[in-house]
This record gives structure tokens, C-alpha cells and sequence, in this order.
């Protein structure tokens, strides 16, 4: 066993001193030591019940035969820092997660890990880190909000930042916004429409690395989750034991399955970066185009909020990730043989059965032939940008309009707000990408109230967009503004065309004019001077690459 080097032979004595100091036996350090990285905290919904998580993971770990060791994981909420100068620190925060289990699991030389995260940036960043450790390793989330219930309607955390346009639009008053903020979310859990987190958790079943049910079972369904979790706790010995390891589970064939899942089920446009990201550690290259290609053949079978009236609740009694990936298989465009922590996907999915088929369409009569994310390209975005094409509308998909430049989230929403924006207008907003937010902030609060407040318009950013954001969205412009990008070019006034079934983006200025435009530009000082964003900034790479650090 790999923990061998830290607890066995004379000279560990010392070691296993202060191992007797925390409570463990002797017997213990004969056992493989599994380390479970609980993310609990008292800040993040989806995170508050992480404790039941880990308690139940460690009794399965110690059923199987191994010696739970738990260690803490940070997070950020996305919600709670959307719209100000902490959504710089979300996307930023992927690195520090990786980079903090890296240190511990390698520092106590760990023989597996059990990762107990739920929401946006930890998911991710823990699958990084498994990737890169690469010592067996399993996930096992918090599960999903349940939608809240308003006026008879379901609602998530979605319907709340909307209602702010609404709000300053005058179509809601102030006692009907709070009394929305009361039953918008109802409990524990990650957000409850497929937003970045939970196409995360549903993409770590996909990828292998998670059980059945990890992306959609309730955080409310408590027993269901606990046994889950004392599954995977049980499960990472039987893995360590085997030596199968995340390099071994998330190859090629995995990752190219997560895309196909994600185009079928309309995911969060941030699965591009984090996909890429964690590609990257496990020493894969995702090019962008290779997520258009994927899209191309694969059907859009659910409809899930923002785009749709469901919510994870109604995709897991419809037969969760199982069941999507058994009717996609159909289409020939999943691979059966890739393997899982629990055996292969073929294995897995054979008995997959669709229990409610207004939630998870065939492949025969999907929502569109089509997967439910775009990769553009042009002028604009030589590099890409990217659009969750499932969430814009059929007459916003081919659309041109007049470009209003705002070089900061912060002036975009003053403008919006103070009734500056027009039907027909683009906005954009740039400056905030990984290198210049610093952080590549989302930007769900611009799109929200413009949503809100019933506006035709577009949005383009280097920044990215919340996978609770609905309509003409486009993100991950690359490269970036910071970086002298074309999209650091645009003025005031110029026409932008969108052609997203062509995937065009493209300003409309002849070769020359952009050219002198380039010549003319001077790099502004960054944001951010001092501290970890500043280091950030200096080190990471383009969204095209998933804004990892060099």
C-alpha cells in the first residue's frame, strides 16, 4: 500500500506516534488509508450537509475494510457571490481546490480518496485533482435542491435573479420579490435546474467516476443519499485494492461520452472550460471543435431549467444519467465499453429504463436533432466562444445588432438597469475573462434582468455565463480582451452579427479597420495588483484551454 511509506518499517516509529495521538490502532494502519475530502461549510446551500455525507462515506469505508481520514476542501458560492467583486475569486478557486487535496493526499501518501463535493468549482476541482494524484479515487456529491414551489409553480434559485429585472422593470413589486426569495429555495443542495453543479455531478456519473444517481438523487432524499455514499465508501477499498485509478477510468472515450451527455441533455456552458480542465490533467487535449463535431449528431432529449419546466428532481424519477446515456446509446454515439468505478458503461446503463418520457424524450422525437451547445467562431472569437444554444430562443439564433461596450460587469448592469439598453442592442462586456476579471466572472445577474425586464438583445463576454442563464448569451470569447483579443477592438455603435446554427461571430468591419484598431490599442492595468488573483491572472490560460494555470 502506498500509505505504507508513512506507517510501516522501524524507522516510521515517530509516524505512527502521533497516528496513536489522533485515536487510530495499530490494527487501523494495516488497513488502506482512505482519505475522505468533505467539503462542507457553513456558506454554500449545497454544502451545509456535507457533514451527513462524510459521516456515512467513512462508515462505508470502514465496511469495506479501510481507515477513513477526513480533510476539508474550500468553496465558493456561485450565487451568493454573483454580481460583485467575489465572483472573481469562483472560477479561481478550481486551482486552490486542486491544488489543496494535491498537497494533503500527497503530503500523507493517501491509497485513495473518497471526494464529497456539490457545487460549481469543486466538482471540477476535485476531478482535477483525482486526474493529476491519479491514486484511486471516487466522488460522491451532495445531491440537487428540490425546486421550490410559488403560486402553484416550481422556482429555483433562477426565478430570483430574474425577478430583479422584473423588479426594476415594474412588473413585480417588492412584496412579491420577497415572497418569491422565501420559497425559492426550499433546502439543502446544489441549485435545483441543471446549472453548472449539477451537469458537473451528472458528468462525473458520465465520466465514471461516480455512482449511479450521484447527479440527480435529492440532497432532501437523505437515505438515498447516505446509501450512496456508504456505497462509494465501500466501493474506493474494492478499488484500491484492484489499483484502478482515475487515469484508467477518465480516458478518451470517457471524456468524449460526458460531452455526448452533456449535448444530450441542453448542460451548462461551463462544462466546456471545466471538461477541458480536467482533461488536461489526466494528460488529454479536448480541442473546441471537437465539442461542435459531438453536438452535431447527438439529440437534445431534456429540457431541464432554465430551459424547460423541470428540474433535477423530475430527471431523476424520469431514470436519471442511466437512462439518458441507455437512450443516447441507441444512436450508437456512446461508448459502452468505457470503464466506471463499478464496471463498465454497458454494464451499467443495459438496464436503464425511461420512467417519464415528457422528461427524457427518444432519440427518435427529441426536443432537436441537435445537442444543446454551440462552439463559435469568426472576427470575434478566432479562438471560439461558446453559447448554450438549448436556452436561446428560435428568433434570437440568427440576429444582428448594434454593439454597446462596457468594459466591466459593473457598467453593463448600471446600464441595463438605468433603462440604457435597447431592443436590437449587443451587449458586451469584456475585461472580465480569466486573465482581466481577473477570475472570468459569470455573468448571470446582466442576463437575468435583461431576461427580466423582457428585452431583445444579445450579450457577448470574455467573461462566462451561469449555467442559469437563458438566452442569446455568448461566452468564453476568446482571446480575451486582456489579451488583445479582437472582442478589445469593438466600439460603440459597430454591428455585430450572431449566426448560431452557422456558428458565426462575427463584427462587421472589413480586415483593415481591425487591423488599425489592433495597432491603436494600448493594454489597460490589470484590476487587481496584490494577492492570490494577481498570481492568477499572470498564470492562467485562455478559456479555448479551460483557463488552467501554467
Amino acid at each position: 500500500m502506498k500509505s505504507d511509506l508513512a506507517k510501516k518499517g522501524p524507522e516510521r516509529s515517530a509516524h505512527r506516534a502521533l497516528f496513536y495521538a489522533m485515536g487510530y490502532g495499530p490494527d487501523d494502519l494495516k488497513k488502506p488509508m482512505i482519505g475522505i475530502v468533505n467539503a462542507f461549510n457553513e456558506i454554500i446551500p449545497g454544502h451545509i450537509h456535507l457533514r451527513t455525507i462524510a459521516e456515512a462515506a467513512k462508515l462505508g469505508v470502514a465496511a469495506g475494510g479501510g481507515m477513513p481520514v477526513e480533510f476539508p476542501a474550500i468553496g465558493v458560492c456561485d450565487g451568493i457571490a454573483m454580481g460583485h467583486e467575489g465572483m472573481k475569486y469562483s472560477l479561481a478557486s478550481r486551482e486552490l481546490i486542486a491544488d489543496s487535496i494535491e498537497a494533503v493526499a500527497a503530503g500523507h501518501a493517501f491509497d485513495g480518496l473518497v471526494m464529497i463535493p456539490n457545487c460549481d468549482k469543486v466538482v471540477p476541482g476535485m476531478l482535477m485533482a483525482a486526474a493529476r494524484l491519479n491514486i484511486p479515487c471516487i466522488v460522491v456529491s451532495g445531491g440537487p435542491m428540490l425546486a421550490g414551489r410559488h403560486n402553484g409553480e416550481n422556482v429555483s434559485v433562477s426565478t430570483t435573479f430574474e425577478a430583479a429585472g422584473k423588479f426594476a422593470a415594474g412588473k413585480m413589486d417588492e412584496a412579491s420579490m420577497t415572497s418569491l426569495e422565501a420559497d425559492a429555495c426550499p433546502g439543502c443542495g446544489s441549485c435545483a435546474g441543471l446549472f453548472t453543479a449539477n451537469t458537473m455531478n451528472c458528468l462525473t456519473e458520465v465520466l465514471g467516476m461516480g455512482l449511479p444517481g450521484n447527479g440527480t438523487i435529492p440532497a432532501a432524499y437523505f437515505g438515498q443519499r447516505r446509501m450512496l455514499a456508504k456505497a462509494a465508501g465501500e466501493r474506493i477499498v474494492e478499488l484500491v485494492k484492484k489499483d484502478i485509478k482515475p487515469r484508467d477510468i477518465m480516458t478518451k472515450k470517457a471524456f468524449e461520452n460526458a460531452i455526448t451527455v452533456d449535448m444530450g441533455i441542453g448542460g451548462s456552458s461551463n462544462t466546456v472550460l471545466h471538461l477541458t480542465a480536467i482533461a488536461h490533467e489526466a494528460g488529454i487535449t479536448l480541442p473546441p471543435p471537437l465539442f461542435d463535431e459531438i453536438s452535431a449528431k447527438t439529440p437534445y432529449i431534456t429540457k431541464l431549467s432554465p430551459g424547460g419546466i423541470y428540474h433535477m428532481q423530475d430527471l431523476n424519477e424520469a431514470g436519471g444519467i442511466s437512462a439518458v446515456m441507455n437512450e443516447l446509446a441507441k444512436k450508437d454515439i456512446i461508448h459502452l465499453d468505457a470503464l466506471t468505478v463499478d464496471g463498465t458503461v454497458g454494464e451499467r446503463i443495459k438496464n436503464a429504463v425511461i420512467h417519464r418520457p415528457e422528461v427524457i424524450k427518444s432519440v427518435d422525437a427529441p426536443y432537436r436533432k441537435t445537442g444543446g451547445i454551440a462552439i463559435l467562431k469568426g472576427n470575434l472569437a478566432p479562438d471560439y466562444a461558446v453559447v448554450k444554444e438549448s436556452a436561446v430562443t428560435e428568433d434570437m439564433l440568427c440576429y444582428k445588432g448594434t454593439a454597446k461596450v462596457f468594459n466591466s460587469e459593473e457598467e453593463a448592469i448600471a446600464a441595463i438597469t438605468s433603462r440604457k439598453i435597447n431592443n436590437g442592442d449587443v451587449v458586451v462586456i469584456r475585461y472580465e475573462g480569466p486573465k482581466g476579471g481577473p477570475g472570468m466572472r459569470e455573468m448571470l445577474n446582466p442576463t437575468a434582468v435583461i431576461t427580466g425586464m423582457g428585452l431583445k438583445v444579445a450579450l457577448i463576454t470574455d467573461g462566462r455565463f451561469s449555467g442559469a442563464t437563458r438566452g442569446a448569451c455568448i461566452g468564453h470569447v476568446s482571446p480575451e480582451a486582456m489579451a488583445g483579443g479582437p472582442i478589445a477592438m469593438i466600439k460603440d455603435g459597430d454591428t455585430i452579427n450572431i449566426d448560431i446554427p452557422a456558428r458565426k461571430l462575427e463584427l462587421v468591419i472589413d480586415n483593415a479597420e481591425m487591423e488599425e484598431r489592433k495597432a491603436n490599442w494600448v493594454k489597460p492595468e490589470p484590476k487587481i495588483k496584490t494577492g492570490y488573483l494577481s498570481r492568477y491572472a499572470k498564470l492562467t490560460t485562455s478559456a479555448s484551454t479551460g483557463a488552467v494555470l501554467e
